[in-house]
């Protein structure tokens, strides 16, 4: 799937950065490399959802981007 959305970091149990998306989506990538990790950063990316996270963060939906 492609999102779009603003990369922001969020400051939650230790922090990472996520996208919110235009639709105001909450998406939580397991891989956003570090030349996206700006805060504001308008971006489009392609993803799949990763169904089988395990995580402290109860936070968006968990992605991988491809």
């Amino acid at each position: 799937m492609k999102i779009q959305g603003t990369v922001t970091y969020i400051n939650l149990a230790g922090g990472f950065w996520a996208i919110i998306g235009k639709d105001d989506e909450k998406w939580r990538p397991t891989n956003l490399p570090k030349s996206l990790q700006n805060e504001g950063q308008v971006i489009e990316v392609e993803a799949e959802i990763v169904e089988d996270d395990m995580s402290l963060f109860m936070w968006g939906t968990v992605i991988e981007l491809l």
